[in-house]
């Protein structure tokens, strides 16, 4: 049963498919002709439309480093290529572009913008059939484009400046307090020579009077003899004045004076003596006073010494800061074009190719259709009478 009914099957598809083919070879001009004559006015419109380029660029926007918690510099970005990409595609430049170009904003033609993937770079185009005139347009958005992205440039550099301008200043400060303690130096090291040379002074002046003491006791011991010796003759005088009675009376007299003017100049030697041990008392401490200001100067100076030296350490910290800003400076990049607007190098529109094929299996399809229902209605035309 199942076998017969499936002969039954085919012999009917085979029947279908055979009205089909007998259909499609009976109407195959009323396909073929009415196809052709479509493709070829599809070929002569598609020859009269007016040609279209796309016209392209591509832009790299503004980028600046910035320093991380970890001390590390990273490039920024002054803005994502996705919210560039997207502000384009609102044309949110495009009334200011048919301003300045003076181009009817009805006839502005539509600006696509994407982030090219895995990169920074945005791609912007337009198609039209005025290749300077899209150039034109695609240098003005990037206008501005770049005046927007690069203000905020601006005011990184200006920030810049501003700190390289503040490091320069510290430098010239501690310039200045290293100037200032080398004449601290200079002038204590004139002061410490000074010093030496009154302490130089002073050893001499102490020489001097230590010889001057020497000849003071030697001529104090000269005359603590002669008084000695005239008190053993006037003793002895005073015995014969005694023994004698006056006669010899002046010459006790002349004795006594002798004696009392060797006292007297004894006396000023011993004066002297002692003016002398004074000033050498004070010579000494003038020596001790000043050997203690050289010592305090020394270190003053070795304390001076290590400041400048922590200070010029510093200017090196200042220096090594300022290349730093200028190399940040350095690479700062502003928005720029990495591809000048550059047209296609075929039109892009009409695509008469696609146009042509478009129309012939439009035309095949569209025509076999009417070829099937023009067969039907004619097998069926006594049954539409007749429902009549």
């Amino acid at each position: 049963m199942s076998n017969e009914y499936n002969k039954a099957i085919e012999s009917y598809d085979e029947i279908d498919l055979m009205d089909y083919i007998a259909v499609l070879w009976k109407r195959k001009w009323l396909i073929i002709i009415p196809t052709f004559l479509l493709v070829v006015a599809a070929g002569i419109l598609s020859f009269l439309l007016p040609q279209k380029w796309e016209v392209s660029a591509i832009i790299q926007p503004a980028k600046f480093l910035v320093q991380t918690e970890g001390g590390r510099f990273e490039e920024v970005l002054v803005a994502s290529p996705v919210q560039i990409a997207g502000q384009i595609n609102e044309e949110a430049f495009n009334q200011l572009i048919a301003s300045e170009l003076n181009i009817n904003l009805n006839r502005f033609p539509e600006i696509k913008a994407q982030n090219l993937k895995n990169t920074n770079l945005v791609k912007i185009s337009l198609t039209t059939p005025k290749i300077k005139e899209g150039q034109e347009i695609l240098y003005s958005l990037f206008t501005h484009l770049k005046r927007d992205l690069d203000r905020k440039i601006d005011v990184e550099i200006q920030n810049l400046d501003t700190q390289k301008k503040s490091l320069e200043n510290k430098i010239k400060e501690r310039n200045i307090a290293i100037q200032d303690k080398r004449n601290e130096i200079l002038t204590m090291r004139n002061e410490i020579k000074k010093k030496e040379e009154e302490i130089e002074a002073a050893q001499n002046k102490i020489k001097i009077s230590e010889e001057r003491v020497k000849n003071i006791i030697t001529e104090m011991k000269e005359v603590k003899s002669r008084i000695d010796e005239i008190s053993e003759q006037q003793k002895k005088a005073l015995a014969q004045v005694r023994e004698k009675g006056e006669g010899e009376a002046l010459s006790l007299l002349l004795y006594s004076n002798e004696v009392q003017q060797n006292l007297r100049y004894y006396n000023l030697l011993d004066e002297q003596l002692s003016a002398e041990k004074i000033i050498q008392e004070d010579l000494k401490y003038t020596i001790k006073r000043n050997n203690l200001d050289i010592s305090n100067m020394k270190t003053e100076i070795k304390k001076l010494e290590n400041d400048i030296s922590k200070i010029k350490n510093e200017i090196e910290t200042l220096k090594s800061q300022i290349i730093l800003l200028e190399d940040k400076k350095n690479r700062i990049d502003y928005a720029q074009i990495i591809k000048d607007p550059t047209p296609s190098l075929y039109p892009v529109s009409p695509r008469k190719k696609l146009i042509v094929a478009i129309a012939g299996v439009l035309g095949l399809m569209g025509f076999t259709f009417l070829a099937f229902f023009i067969d039907y209605v004619e097998r069926n035309r006594d049954k539409l009478k007749s429902g009549k």
